[in-house]
C-alpha cells in the first residue's frame, strides 16, 4: 500500500480536539476515588499550558450511572445534558470537555441522537425551557479530558523533568494502557484511534519515553461494568474479569498501568489488593502490585509535581517502585500528611501485598 493510502485510512481514526477555551465538567465519582486528579488536570491545562478553561459551580452529574443502570430514563438524561450545555452557552463557551468517560459517552450518545432525530432535540429544548427558562447551543467540540492531555503531550514532554525511562538502566519503562469502555467502544469515531486502535493513552506513553505493552486481554473490560459491581451478587464476576487481565499482562512485566476512566484505575488498583488477600498472589515485582495511574497523575509525574500533591498516597498499590525507577525524588515521611502537614492516617498494611 502506498504511504498516501495509509495516511488516508489513518485519518479516519483521528478526531478534532479544540485547541483552547474549554467548558469543564467534573466527574461525580472521580473526585471520590482519586481526588487530586481533577485538580492536577486544571493545573496542567491552566498553569502549565496556559489554556482558558472554565467551570461553573451549578453543573450537575450527567446522570450516566443512573441511565446505564436503567434507573434514569433517556429523556431525563437528555434534559440534564441540555442544562449542562445551557451553562456552557450562558458563559460564552463552545467547547466542552468532560472528566468522566461515562459522561463523555452520554454526551456523545445525546448528540448523535439529536443529529439523527432532530425532533428529540426540539423536544429537549422545550422541556428545558419550561423547566428552567434556559436555552442552549450545541457544543462545537466535545472532548474527553484525556484527549486534551494527548493533544498537548508533546508540549508536556518539552517541559518534562522526568521521563518514562529507567533512571538506572536507560531502558524505556513498560506501560499497560487501559482504555475505558465508554471512551470509544460505543461511538468509535469519538475517540482517538477509534475502538480498533485507541491511541489516546499509548500516545502519551510513547511521547514521554515509555514503551506500550501489548498483551492478549488488552481491550477487555477492567471488571467494573455497572451491573457487575453495583449488584453485590455480581461482584465475583467483576474481580474475575480484572484477574484475567492481570494474569494476561503478568508475563510482560509492566512497570505501570495507565487509565482514562473513573472506574478503571479504582478497580485495577483495588482488586490487586483483594486478589492478594484472597489468593496470596501479587502481580508486580518483589511482592508489590503494579502501580495504576490516571493520565493526569502520570503527566504530573513527568512534569515534576510532588507525588503526594498528586494524591498517589490514595492508591491501594504502592507507587514508590515506579517513582524509584523514574528517579523521582520524594519524601516518604510526607506520604500521609495532608493540608497544613496534618496526619491523615496511615492505612493498615495488607497481609500479602507490600506497600
Amino acid at each position: 500500500m502506498k504511504i498516501e493510502g495509509k495516511q488516508r485510512i489513518w485519518a479516519d481514526y483521528q478526531k478534532e480536539i479544540a485547541n483552547d477555551h474549554y467548558f469543564y465538567v467534573r466527574s461525580c465519582i472521580r473526585q471520590n476515588f482519586f481526588p487530586a486528579s481533577e485538580v492536577t488536570f486544571w493545573k496542567i491545562i491552566r498553569d502549565t499550558l496556559h489554556k482558558d478553561i472554565y467551570e461553573n459551580e451549578h453543573h450537575t452529574s450527567c446522570s450516566g450511572i443512573g441511565y446505564h443502570s436503567d434507573v434514569v430514563p433517556f429523556a431525563t438524561t437528555q434534559a440534564i445534558v441540555a442544562r449542562q450545555f445551557a451553562l456552557m452557552t450562558e458563559n460564552g463557551y463552545k467547547n466542552l470537555t468532560s472528566s468522566c468517560i461515562t459522561s463523555f459517552g452520554v454526551y456523545s450518545e445525546v448528540l448523535e441522537t439529536w443529529k439523527h432525530f432532530p425532533e428529540e432535540l426540539e423536544r429537549t429544548r422545550d422541556i428545558l425551557y419550561k423547566a428552567s427558562k434556559r436555552e442552549f447551543d450545541v457544543p462545537e467540540n466535545v472532548a474527553h479530558t484525556s484527549d486534551l492531555i494527548f493533544k498537548f503531550r508533546n508540549e508536556i514532554n518539552a517541559q518534562a523533568k522526568y521521563r518514562l525511562v529507567n533512571a538506572k538502566t536507560g531502558e524505556p519503562l513498560r506501560g499497560v494502557e487501559h482504555i475505558g469502555c465508554h471512551y470509544a467502544k460505543m461511538f468509535p469515531s469519538k475517540g482517538v484511534g477509534g475502538a480498533e486502535h485507541p491511541y489516546v493513552l499509548a500516545g502519551m506513553i510513547e511521547s514521554w519515553g515509555g514503551k506500550v505493552v501489548d498483551y492478549p486481554e488488552r481491550r477487555a473490560c477492567c471488571g467494573f461494568g455497572f451491573r457487575q459491581y453495583f449488584i453485590q451478587a455480581n461482584r465475583g464476576y467483576s474481580v474475575a474479569c480484572t484477574k484475567r487481565k492481570f494474569e494476561s499482562m503478568e508475563p510482560y512485566k509492566p512497570d505501570f498501568i495507565l487509565t482514562n476512566c473513573p472506574g478503571c484505575p479504582y478497580f485495577l488498583d483495588r482488586w490487586q489488593y483483594v486478589i492478594s488477600e484472597m489468593e496470596g498472589k501479587t502481580y508486580g515485582e518483589n511482592g508489590y502490585g503494579i502501580p495504576v495511574l490516571t493520565y493526569e497523575e502520570l503527566a504530573g509525574l513527568v512534569l515534576g509535581f510532588d507525588p503526594w500533591d498528586l494524591g498517589l498516597q490514595m492508591h491501594q498499590v504502592s507507587v514508590e517502585p515506579l517513582l524509584d525507577k523514574m528517579g523521582i525524588a520524594y519524601d516518604p515521611a510526607k506520604k500521609f500528611l495532608g493540608v497544613d502537614n496534618k496526619n491523615i492516617g496511615k492505612p493498615v498494611c495488607p497481609n500479602v501485598m507490600k506497600i
